[in-house]
């Protein structure tokens, strides 16, 4: 083995191959979004969809897909798994992100928009290093 194989060997298991820190802050609901899921919480229990008694998590996951390789997703879910996810709040609106997801989207700000051009939802994530040309996918 030659010399100049030796040295990067070595400078690959150098500190910039150390793992990146697990993210200790979950995601930042604006206020706008949270009305929103307030409001469509409330829709799904006039509808009977959802118990009156029964909880409403905003659910945050990330899933394999897309041209980019990961894509949000955001669902109601009644169940919160305390050994696998991770319970955060915010204006009144009780947020659950599993721990696995956390390692992508943690840092990110969920907000809702009611334009023409680009109603609903929309979460802007600090670790998304490219996006696709639709911004529904990104990767890491």
């Amino acid at each position: 083995m030659s010399s100049t194989m030796e040295r990067e060997r070595i400078s690959l298991n150098g500190p910039a191959a150390e793992p990146a820190p697990v993210p200790t802050t979950g995601v930042t609901l604006t206020e706008r979004a949270a009305v929103a899921v307030k409001r469509f919480v409330e829709d799904q229990r006039q509808q009977g969809m959802l118990k009156p008694d029964e909880p409403a998590y905003l659910r945050l996951s990330v899933k394999g897909g897309g041209c980019s390789g990961f894509q949000n997703k955001l669902d109601l879910d009644p169940l919160y798994n305390a050994e696998k996810d991770d319970l955060f709040e915010q204006h009144g609106v009780q947020i659950v992100i599993d721990r696995k997801s956390l390692l992508y989207i943690g840092g990110a700000v969920v907000d809702f928009h009611n334009d023409l051009n680009r109603p609903g939802f929309s979460i802007t994530n600090p670790n998304a290093k490219t996006t696709c040309g639709c911004g529904s996918s990104y990767s890491v």
